[in-house]
């Protein structure tokens, strides 16, 4: 006997909007607000203390209402989505960092027996970057650790039945809590390069068997070319970085989580594939630089040998006695 559609009850389930929004101790304040706030009060307190005997009071009550709004302000404002204590400490911490960083080594020092010019050129400071290496499996050596990545495409619950969306969940959910160490989903939207689609059907079409499939070549390459023109189309990019704990043995056991991640994955229809080293180094370049179009060939994994490919013996040519 079939079911109604209509009888099924859509899954819902509240959320908050802002899952990372700390906890409202006292009077809607936060635990860092009511900490700045009596932080003040303390100084505000020790300042009356002292300087009551000595500077009149309506001063030192006119400037503990100007410094109690400051702290006030300062304690419940925000700024670009922070609190402002958090913006101000990390502009002043931008301000005084250095403009240029470099991979080399700028801080040894120059031998006595050489005269350095003397110069007010403000050198760069060293990079740090948070990753040592990437492997041709794809493993990322991180400080200690390794981390693997899995490229997955999205799902689209809207099209799915009460029943298949429930089913969707619950998979999904039983692999969130399967996890064991940090892993990050990354949901970004990338620009798609129709351009070189675009040239590469028009030149297919020029080879094509049939001239009805090279009309058809043709017409779809200007409509991309059309389309390029006037759209900025995008394409969805699913991440999912996996990493092992510090002290896990075992030589590839981030690759060994990533596979683990794609079977478990399978179950939610989407495609899922463990990037090896080349891919992980354009997935990282794309994070990096996500407008720039990426190479023709792609990008070498580090530590890579780049060779040409090999060159053609000339033809004799053939010569009339």
């Amino acid at each position: 006997m079939s079911r109604d559609p209509r009888d099924e009850q859509p899954v819902t389930a509240r959320m908050p909007a802002d899952v990372d929004a700390p906890d409202k101790v006292l009077y809607g304040l936060t635990f860092r607000q009511l900490a700045i706030l009596a932080v003040a009060a303390v100084i505000f307190y020790g300042a009356w203390r002292a300087l009551h005997a000595i500077v009149p009071a309506p001063v030192l009550l006119g400037a503990a209402v100007v410094l109690g709004g400051l702290v006030f302000g300062l304690a419940v404002g925000r700024r670009d989505g922070l609190p402002m204590d958090v913006w101000l400490t990390s502009a002043v911490r931008h301000s005084r960092a250095p403009r240029a960083l470099s991979t080399t080594d700028t801080t040894a020092k120059t031998p006595d027996w050489v005269q350095a010019p003397a110069s007010k050129v403000m050198l760069p400071a060293p990079l740090k970057l948070p990753a040592d290496a990437i492997d041709d499996h794809g493993e990322i050596s991180l400080d200690g650790v390794k981390a693997a990545m899995v490229a997955a495409t999205s799902v689209n619950l809207a099209l799915r039945t009460a029943d298949e969306q429930a089913a969707l969940v619950d998979t999904f959910g039983r692999w969130l809590n399967s996890l064991s160490t940090p892993t990050q989903i990354v949901v970004s939207a990338q620009p798609v390069d129709l351009h070189s689609a675009a040239r590469t059907l028009a030149h297919a079409a020029e080879v094509m068997p049939h001239p009805a499939l090279a009309d058809a070549a043709g017409d779809h390459a200007r409509f991309l070319d059309d389309l390029a023109q006037r759209r900025d189309p995008l394409r969805r990019q699913v991440l999912i970085v996996t990493r092992t704990n510090a002290g896990e043995r075992g030589e590839h056991a981030a690759r060994r989580r990533a596979d683990q991640t794609v079977r478990s994955l399978s179950g939610l229809g989407v495609t899922t594939r463990a990037l090896d080293g080349h891919a992980t180094t354009a997935a990282l370049a794309a994070a990096a630089d996500p407008y720039r179009p990426p190479r023709p060939g792609g990008l070498a994994a580090p530590d890579t040998t780049i060779t040409g490919p090999p060159a053609r013996s000339p033809t004799p040519r053939r010569t009339s006695s």
